[in-house]
């Protein structure tokens, strides 16, 4: 047993050995061939492109192009260029540091891809924009209001009852920008989310209640009026018998668009001053936008019915009397649903709306004393 081991374990030696002779002899070999031929360069080896596949070839070819063009060659070689030393007190404020070509001071509200070139997101851009303010319950009346707006307006609604992803069984609505804040105002949204440059794009802007019923009503001939007639600051006419508040709103029959009219005796001082003229009530106002940039300047930020605004419109379009108007031969019906009034809060036993119309109240009171104050504290500036 002995003799068979020891010669088993002579066997292994010996190939073993054998084994490490012929990997010396292969590598000299191997040394003296290298040297024998001229060096290749794999860098400069083409493969047949029949080699790839499709998917290969395109990743390829993207990620070069990102290379190209996503990176500077200098990113963090220490080669970064020094901060340039600006100061452009043109440039609107806190943006003085930068050069002007860099500087966007005006957005819009129109909707991109996440994907492709910029240059090609939009096939058109809405030159108009329109907003609502509404609650779950006004779909139907919204969705009919919406559908006299063509493609060259912007939708905008604003939820004030929090209610939002619903509106997606309508088609319109998954183009529509949805902004939702519970138990809101129209004036406190546009306040907000209405700043003169974020809507600079569009040429007029409308700022509509949801409870307008707008059969006799269409968007592009109501434009047309307006620019015939040079409103900058308007609203549709009223049907005469619904929610009639002023004379100066009532639609008339024989007329495109009328800018004045005869009130109650007493209530007019001025025949081209409110409310017999330069006046539209707040309900339905349409602003060019040049008139909106100055009436966002005016909404207060805690005075959030608007009550008071309509009186004042004219500070912001010279002369008023012929740039405010009315117009007739689009009108529109005011629904009077008191439905923001139900978002209001029960006090002392009564009735949630009761508290929502006297802070209205309360704040054309409130709007009248600060106008009044602010021309005496600028007069008395002036000396």
């Amino acid at each position: 047993m002995k003799g068979m081991y020891r010669s088993g374990v002579f066997k292994k030696s010996s190939g073993g050995g054998k084994l490490i002779i012929t990997t010396i002899m292969g590598i000299v070999v191997g040394y003296f061939i290298g040297v024998s031929f001229p060096s290749v360069s794999l860098t400069k080896v083409i493969l047949p492109s029949s080699i790839y596949s499709p998917f290969d070839v395109t990743m390829r070819e993207d990620r070069s192009k990102a290379l190209e063009r996503s990176f500077p060659e200098n990113l963090g070689s220490g080669n970064t260029p020094t901060t340039p030393k600006i100061y452009v007190p043109t440039n609107p404020r806190g943006a003085e540091s930068l050069p002007p070509g860099i500087v966007v001071a005006e957005t819009d509200l129109y909707l991109r891809r996440l994907w492709g070139e910029p240059s090609e997101d939009l096939k058109k851009k809405p030159k108009y924009l329109v907003t609502f303010t509404v609650g779950w319950g006004q779909r139907n009346n919204i969705d009919a209001s919406i559908k006299k707006f063509s493609g060259d307006f912007q939708v905008l609604l604003f939820h004030y009852d929090g209610v939002v992803t619903e509106w997606d069984q309508y088609e319109w609505s998954k183009q529509a920008i949805h902004i939702s804040v519970k138990k809101q105002t129209k004036w406190w949204y546009a306040k907000r989310f209405l700043h003169p440059d974020i809507v600079a794009a569009y040429d007029y802007i409308f700022i509509w209640d949801e409870d307008l019923g707008v059969e006799h009503f269409n968007a592009d001939k109501y434009i047309q009026l307006v620019k015939k007639h040079g409103l900058e600051i308007s609203q549709p006419g009223l049907e005469p018998n619904n929610g009639l508040t002023w004379q100066m709103t009532k639609r008339r029959g024989d007329k495109e668009v009328h800018k004045d009219t005869e009130e109650k005796p007493g209530w007019c001082s001025d025949p081209y001053l409110p409310p017999c003229a330069a006046f539209v009530e707040i309900m339905a106002p349409v602003f060019s936008r040049t008139a909106w940039r100055c009436v966002w300047h005016m909404v207060q930020n805690d005075l959030v019915h608007g009550w008071g605004l309509d009186f004042a419109l004219r500070r912001c379009v010279k002369p008023a009397h012929e740039k405010i108007g009315v117009v007739d031969s689009q009108w529109i019906i005011h629904q009077v649903v008191p439905s923001l009034g139900s978002q209001g809060r029960s006090e002392n036993g009564e009735a949630p709306w009761k508290g929502v119309r006297d802070r209205c109240k309360s704040e054309w009171a409130l709007f009248q004393d600060r106008l009044a104050n602010a021309d005496k504290a600028y007069f008395k500036q002036m000396g």
